[in-house]
């Protein structure tokens, strides 16, 4: 009975319900992560692909970052939305919040994969593609494959969530693990063997995403705490807004990334033409080759950082429903010491191993100017790490607390007051260097901020526990 009814969020131990939820959430968001990274691995490690596929694949990232935010949002806003209502026991439109999450990003799903496939080569020179002509080719090439498995993804990340808050975290995790095992297996036997190139990479990642999104369904035929009926897909207004509103701090998060990368890149491609070295035809690939992979490092280090919060969400959101604030201050506690420890270990690894990181992705193909200008990039564009994990947990905390105002304003000046402006105006003073800068120092002020609205939280935290 404990079980079903949740109580337990509000009842076992702290720490053990950070290791039950987050584990499997981080596990679920670096198996996500290791789709696009799998692929440039592999791309760049194929002699026939090396920087022009990576390029290309640092292209089109962005574009399925537009997909992933839109399901975070319905995901991550259901998720809070069902803790919430378990919390208070209100179970009905919990199922109600199921049925209209799994409408909205099916419409979204659909709707987004018309939208790409009709406007590809204008959205493919926004982000950059256009840098040379085999960058391009290769962004085209890889994108219309990737688009085809958007509806497919945007539902497995959206139902992500959905499970963890309906108790289950390990199945979503070995949902989403099953889809980057198919991936994995498949990304050498098209790339290398079948020598299908940015295809090949392309067909292995979209059928992992089919694999996770059948179990994602055969999951919500099974739910066990919010099993929705046939008249909870209903659409329902007010449920819609509620859910949406909860989960619009991940979408921005999300959404203002992409607006970042795209003036990244497309910085790079201007500086970096003004560049003695990159401005030559055969290297002018190179810096946006070299950003996407010290951006997919990130990447691994921001799904540990957002896992643990994420996996959060519902042991919040069914304590501040149960009015337990004390137990929400001792997991803000936590929270923050475990992820300042994930940021000063990235810390010490771009700082000491950037060559070593770079091997992987297929230096030994490339000429000596891909590899200084990647140590370079590994040392200056991630020197603030810490401060960048410490943001990401204060920005979705704030989230499942329901202060989806204060997080959705930070979020914002982080990725795109700071990132978006710094992004356009260092390169400016300091060329194709000043994109590099523009990381840490946006995530040095944004840190300024969060400390404030940390302290504030605290602050109203111990009232409500003292208050009787």
């Amino acid at each position: 009975m404990e079980e079903k009814t949740n109580q337990f969020l509000g009842e076992e131990h702290i720490g053990r319900l950070m290791r039950k939820y987050a584990l499997p959430c981080i596990i679920s968001l670096l198996v996500g992560a290791l789709y696009n990274i799998v692929d440039q691995i592999f791309i760049a490690n194929a002699s026939y692909l090396g920087s022009y596929g990576n390029a290309a694949n640092t292209v089109v990232f962005p574009l399925t970052v537009i997909a992933l935010a839109i399901a975070v949002m319905i995901g991550d806003g259901c998720c809070a939305f069902v803790s919430l209502c378990l919390g208070m026991e209100h179970p009905e439109s919990a199922k109600r919040s199921v049925g209209n999450s799994i409408v909205m990003v099916i419409a979204c799903g659909l709707t987004l994969c018309a939208v790409y496939l009709i406007f590809s080569n204008q959205i493919i020179a926004m982000f950059g593609g256009t840098v040379n002509g085999e960058t391009f080719r290769h962004s085209k090439e890889y994108f219309f494959y990737i688009t085809l498995g958007i509806p497919f993804y945007m539902f497995g990340q959206a139902m992500n969530p959905v499970i963890r808050a309906d108790g289950s975290p390990r199945f979503a995790m070995a949902s989403t693990l099953a889809g980057a095992v198919i991936n994995i297996i498949l990304d050498p036997i098209f790339i290398f063997v079948f020598q299908w190139g940015m295809m090949g990479a392309a067909v292995a990642t979209v059928l992992g995403q089919v694999a996770t999104a059948a179990l994602a369904v055969w999951y919500i035929m099974h739910m066990k705490l919010v099993k929705p009926a046939k008249s909870d897909f209903k659409m329902d207004g007010n449920i819609c807004r509620k859910t949406l509103v909860l989960g619009m701090t991940s979408f921005l998060s999300q959404i203002s990334l992409v607006a970042s990368m795209a003036a990244v890149n497309n910085m790079i491609r201007k500086y970096g033409a003004l560049d003695t070295i990159f401005g030559q035809e055969q290297y002018a690939q190179i810096p946006m080759a070299v950003v996407g992979i010290v951006m997919k490092f990130f990447q691994i280090v921001i799904s540990i950082v957002v896992g643990m919060a994420a996996g959060c969400i519902p042991i919040v959101g069914f304590n501040i429903g149960a009015g337990k604030r004390h137990r929400v201050r001792e997991l803000f506690t936590r929270l923050l010491i475990a992820e300042a420890t994930v940021g000063a270990a990235a810390l010490i690894i771009v700082e000491l191993l950037p060559q070593q990181l770079i091997h992987i992705f297929g230096a030994a193909n490339e000429s000596v100017y891909y590899t200084d200008f990647a140590i370079r990039a590994f040392r200056i564009y991630l020197c603030m790490i810490i401060f960048a994990c410490v943001n990401k947990a204060c920005f979705i905390f704030l989230q499942a607390m329901g202060k989806a105002i204060s997080s959705t304003v930070l979020s914002m000046i982080r990725e795109i007051v700071f990132g978006v402006g710094f992004a356009l105006l260092l390169p400016v003073f300091f060329g194709l260097d000043g994109v590099l800068y523009s990381m840490p120092l946006s995530d040095i002020l944004t840190f300024v901020i969060a400390v404030y609205l940390i302290m504030r939280t605290y602050k109203e935290l111990n009232q409500s526990a003292k208050t009787p």
